[in-house]
């Protein structure tokens, strides 16, 4: 059997059995309510449903939208403010340690200071000591000869056994003076 008269078969056997309209029982004006039904329908839910369900999802696309964008803004300040503390936390830093540094060298200044004024207030104690003990030593020698030519007058007067005169006392004072002095 060829391709046409296998078609022509099929034409005719078709042709013979009823069509699908009138298989299914349609009617055109059945099927012209119910299209004009569902448009209605259509219309409704567009109009009460979808139309409002779009713009709320829009309305949430802006939302969300403007949520993101925020949070890049944010998260952008907030790099800067790290940025920012990070470089207050270095000056500080650094300052800090300046100041220290200012401080050690102050500390080091005034320990410096204050030992060449105790070592002064030591030299000058030392002198003044050695000034006194000189002053004293003098003074116990100006003693001892005052003493000495005393006891030289008394034991003169014993040994002569004659009771001396103002006079022949401080020439003998005088005597025993200057032979001390030359010693």
């Amino acid at each position: 059997m060829t391709l046409p008269l296998f078609l022509a078969a099929a034409v005719e056997a078709h042709a013979t059995e009823p069509g699908i309209v009138e298989k299914f029982g349609l009617d055109w004006k059945y099927v012209a309510i119910q299209a004009f039904s569902f448009l209605i329908v259509l219309a409704v839910l567009y109009k009460f449903g979808i139309k409002p369900t779009t713009a709320t999802m829009e309305e949430r696309n802006r939302k969300i939208e403007a949520g993101l964008k925020h949070a890049e803004e944010m998260q952008a300040k907030l790099a800067a403010a790290q940025q920012e503390s990070a470089a207050i936390v270095k000056q500080a830093q650094v300052e800090a340690s300046k100041i220290v540094d200012d401080a050690r060298k102050t500390a080091k200044e005034f320990l410096d200071r204050q030992m060449q004024d105790a070592t002064a207030r030591a030299a000058d104690s030392m002198a003044k000591a050695q000034q006194a003990i000189e002053l004293e030593h003098k003074k116990m020698l100006a003693d001892a000869r005052t003493e000495i030519a005393r006891l030289v007058v008394v034991t003169t007067e014993r040994v002569l056994a004659k009771k001396l005169t103002d006079a022949d006392r401080s020439a003998y004072n005088d005597a025993a003076t200057r032979e001390l002095t030359t010693l």
